[in-house]
């Protein structure tokens, strides 16, 4: 997919990200990395994230606002990252979709990268590790 195609709000002062989990600690970790988050090289240096918790508030908040990239938890109470993923592709702007979980496994990163998802990232999130591969999502 050419990096035209996702969402482009990367080149707004705030960039907001979609974090999809059930686990409330797992939006709570992500505001805390962002809160002062500055890579230095050209991105903004204001992140905000928006929280939720199940697949149907991800995908009705995705068509509200077309958020850059997504974090989304493996597994969720109403699908999982695959589902979202498919999702997403529907869009006319569709965001990076970045799989998150705690048994970030070699099988998980090749189905997710074979899938079309931009990355995988273990929990807990490492906030060096994370900030880039969000950063990145937003520069494409």
């Amino acid at each position: 997919m050419k990096a035209s195609t996702h969402a482009t709000n990367c080149t707004a002062e705030t960039v907001t990200i979609l974090s999809v989990s059930p686990v409330p600690a797992d939006h709570v970790a992500l505001e805390r990395l962002f809160v002062g988050f500055a890579p230095g090289d050209g991105t903004p240096s204001r992140w905000q994230v928006s929280a939720t918790a199940t697949l149907s508030l991800a995908l009705s908040a995705l068509r509200h606002f077309p958020y850059p990239a997504v974090l989304c938890e493996r597994d969720l109470p109403d699908g999982d990252w695959r589902d979202l993923l498919e999702h997403t592709k529907r869009l006319s702007n569709p965001p990076l979709v970045i799989v998150t979980s705690r048994h970030a496994d070699d099988y998980l990163w090749t189905e997710a990268l074979n899938l079309g998802a931009h990355n995988v990232l273990a929990k807990p999130y490492d906030p060096s590790e994370t900030g880039r591969v969000v950063s990145l999502a937003c520069q494409r």
